[in-house]
């Protein structure tokens, strides 16, 4: 996930900058309204994988903007165990989800 974030801050964090937090913001909805749509479907792969990328990609493109580092924070929230349960894999009970 670093290089993976280092490598998207190569290619693009001068054109975040100019297009600033919100604009960048905006288009990480986008793409995970176009994810969304893409996972419902089910009916072109292809598709599903490049929105996958597409959502990481802007992802990426905001923790930059932000000096967030993807691979730490994610490691801090998400430790070796479940925090709630102490299990791996976790063994908590399912909640409801909204459909």
């Amino acid at each position: 996930m670093k290089e993976f974030q280092a490598h998207i801050a190569e290619l693009y964090l001068e054109k975040d900058k100019r297009r600033g937090v919100e604009r960048t913001f905006l288009w990480f909805m986008e793409e995970v309204g176009e994810l969304a749509e893409a996972v419902r479907r089910r009916d072109d792969r292809a598709n599903l994988e490049d929105e996958f990328a597409d959502v990481q990609a802007w992802l990426a493109s905001l923790a930059n903007l932000l000096d967030v580092e993807l691979a730490a924070v994610t490691a801090r929230k998400y430790p070796e165990k479940c925090k709630r349960c102490g299990a791996k894999p976790c063994a908590c009970e399912e909640t409801a989800v909204p459909l």
